[in-house]
Order: C-alpha cells, then sequence, then structure tokens
C-alpha cells in the first residue's frame, strides 16, 4: 500500500507546476487518503532534507499562480553535486544521491514525483536505476520532451511571446523598423515558430533549419517593394546561421545544462539594419515567457497530469512519466522521454503552412 509520496519541482520554472502540486495532492488525499510531502528548492531540498507536508489547506488557491511553492534549481544535481574548488580553481563534484535516498527513507517516502524536464528527468532516472520509485511529470516550456504531444507552460509561453509580437507590430509599423524577436527554446524552435505564426511574423529563424541572412534580406525588400517599410522577425534562441554556430551568452559551471544561449537575436538585428538601411530593433522576452498565470489549457492538462501522476504512483509501474498522447493522459518509460530531444520536423505540416503563407524560414525552400 502506497500511503507517502513526496514531490519536487526541478529545473526552470513554468506556468503550471503549482497545477501539478495541487492534482497530485488533491488526488491523494480524495482517492488514497495519503500523505504528500513536498521538497524544497527542486533536488537541494532533497539533499538538505528541507520539506513540508502538503495539503488541501496549503495548496488552495494555487491553480492560478505562475512560479511554483516548493521553489525549484536548475543545479544542484544530486550525482554532481558541487563541492568547492581545488587549489587551482577548478569546480569538484561528489555524488551525494545515496543521502538523498537516506532522507526518502527516513521520511518513509514510498515514491518521488518529480517534475521537470530532461534535466530533471534524466536525475530521475538515475534514482530509479538506484531502486527509487520514481514518477515523472514532464514540463518544460520549450515543448522539446519526446513522448508527449505536449509539455505544460508551452502553451502559455507562446500566449505571452504573441502578445509581443502584437504590441510590436504597431510601433514596428509606426516607425518603419525591423523588429526581432528572441524567443526561449534552447535547441527547439517550438516557441519561436508558434509564436512567430501566431503574431503574424514575416520571417521565422528556429535551429532546425540554419539561416542564411541573404534570404531574409531579401525578404525584407520584397516587402518594401509592396510598401511595408517595416518586418517582424521570430528568432530562436538557438537558431544558426549557416557555416555558422549557436550565441552562447555563458557557461554555468553546476548547472545541469551549462549551456546559456542568448544575443542571436542581436545579431541578426545588427546584420539585416546594415544591409537594409532599415533601423533595427532586437528585443528578447527572456524569463517573461515563465512567469506569470497559466493559461487555461495549461491549467486542466497540469491538473490531468498531477492526477495521474498520483495514480502511477500508487498503482505502478515506476520508472515512468505521465504524457499527453493524442488527447489522452498516458504513461511511457521516463528513458523514452530523455532518450532524445523533440524537435522541429523542417518537412512538418506546421512549417509547410508557414511557408505557404508567405513567412520566409531564413533558407530558399
Amino acid at each position: 500500500m502506497i500511503d507517502r509520496v513526496a514531490v519536487l519541482t526541478g529545473g526552470g520554472d513554468a506556468p503550471g507546476l503549482n497545477g501539478v502540486i495541487r492534482g497530485v495532492v488533491r488526488t491523494a488525499q480524495n482517492r488514497y487518503n495519503a500523505e504528500v510531502y513536498g521538497f524544497m528548492d527542486g533536488f537541494k531540498g532533497l539533499i538538505e532534507n528541507r520539506y513540508v507536508k502538503l495539503d488541501a489547506q496549503n495548496t488552495s488557491g494555487i491553480l492560478h499562480r505562475g512560479g511554483t511553492i516548493l521553489g525549484t534549481s536548475n543545479r544542484d544535481n544530486p550525482f554532481r553535486f558541487p563541492a568547492g574548488r581545488d587549489a587551482q580553481g577548478n569546480l569538484q563534484f561528489i555524488d551525494v544521491s545515496d543521502q538523498a535516498i537516506q532522507n526518502l527513507e527516513a521520511l518513509g517516502i514510498q515514491v518521488l514525483i518529480v517534475i521537470g524536464g530532461d534535466g530533471s528527468l534524466h536525475i530521475a532516472h538515475e534514482f530509479a536505476e538506484k531502486g527509487v520509485r520514481v514518477i515523472g511529470v514532464p514540463k518544460t516550456i520549450d515543448n522539446d520532451l519526446e513522448g508527449t504531444d505536449q509539455t505544460f507552460g508551452f502553451d502559455t509561453a507562446v500566449n505571452t511571446a504573441m502578445e509581443a509580437f502584437d504590441r510590436l507590430h504597431t510601433t514596428a509599423e509606426s516607425h518603419h523598423r525591423i523588429m526581432v524577436v528572441e524567443l526561449m527554446g534552447r535547441y527547439a524552435g517550438w516557441i519561436a515558430l508558434h509564436a512567430g505564426i501566431a503574431g503574424g511574423a514575416d520571417v521565422i529563424l528556429i535551429p532546425e533549419i540554419p539561416y542564411d541572412v541573404d534570404c531574409i534580406i531579401r525578404k525584407i525588400r520584397q516587402r518594401c517593394a509592396q510598401g511595408k517599410h517595416f518586418s517582424l522577425v521570430s528568432v530562436a534562441e538557438g537558431a544558426t546561421e549557416k557555416e555558422g554556430s549557436m550565441v552562447v551568452a555563458a557557461h554555468i559551471e553546476d548547472s545541469t545544462d551549462p549551456i546559456r544561449l542568448g544575443g542571436v537575436g542581436q545579431v541578426v538585428a545588427t546584420k539585416l539594419s546594415q544591409a537594409t538601411g532599415l533601423e533595427s530593433r532586437a528585443t528578447v522576452l527572456g524569463h517573461l515567457q515563465r512567469g506569470g498565470s497559466p493559461m487555461a489549457f495549461d491549467r486542466i492538462l497540469t491538473t490531468r497530469l498531477g492526477v495521474k501522476a498520483m495514480i502511477q504512483a500508487v498503482e505502478g509501474p515506476w520508472d515512468r512519466m505521465v504524457a499527453l498522447r493524442c488527447g489522452e493522459i498516458t504513461v511511457i518509460p521516463i528513458l523514452d522521454a530523455i532518450s532524445k530531444t523533440k524537435n522541429v520536423d523542417p518537412q512538418s505540416e506546421i512549417v509547410q503552412a508557414a511557408r505557404a503563407i508567405g513567412v520566409c524560414m531564413g533558407d530558399d525552400d
């Protein structure tokens, strides 16, 4: 009988995290009369044994709230935990996963529910290989997790970006400018593609289709010839120029994802301004895409995922991730979800639809 589970939120935050927590707690209490504990600040709280008992009272009124009431961290991997620097200044790492497991056992936790993206789910799977019963819940605004049709947080991030395009459209038209909007997504172009189409972008640049600046310039000059002396460009942070490389903003040693992308928007804006003579401005939405209240779709999705995660925690099998497939919530092995990144197919229907309405994808196709 499973009557005591724990939940944590790992990695970057996303709209809807609280909805999953609420779904887990309510299902635990209403269906199984089980206790739920929440570890604070992701895996760091698990390592340091910092937790709170979750119940109907302290999870009430959180469905509409952004962020996570438990806190999160995209560092503090228990299998590669930072332990200071050596004499040469190099950061050293140690494995403290056994300590984390001891904390679970001491608290009587029978199943650990991990809400996170690929980095957090990799860690969850490693715990499963050491005998911990683990259930994963897919979270990332990037929508790049394999095995689920959509991750929660993505829809809200796209809506936020779309609203930015709506506002930039009017100022771009008024000042005859090129507005370049840099969006998150890491190595996948889902946000830039969906937000670009929804926001009426004239150019969409994604990592899956290396771009040619000359192609973009031709598109902008074509618009000028039609009397449209402004353009909107949606660019994913991982977009790369042909024969080029991704623009990296920083390297974070102790992070589960050490490479921080950023800056490609300004690179593109500068090149377009120099080539066309039109003023160009780069807007980086950054963490605006992560914050705020989740949209209705994400509120419903997170509730369903939380419910299914708790059911799976009780009924097993474990080392599984709950997923949205063909409109239904199901489960798949965590290993299937983290085996590869889910990227945009350049030949997919949605990309072809964008091309059909005249969007330049940065190439000559």
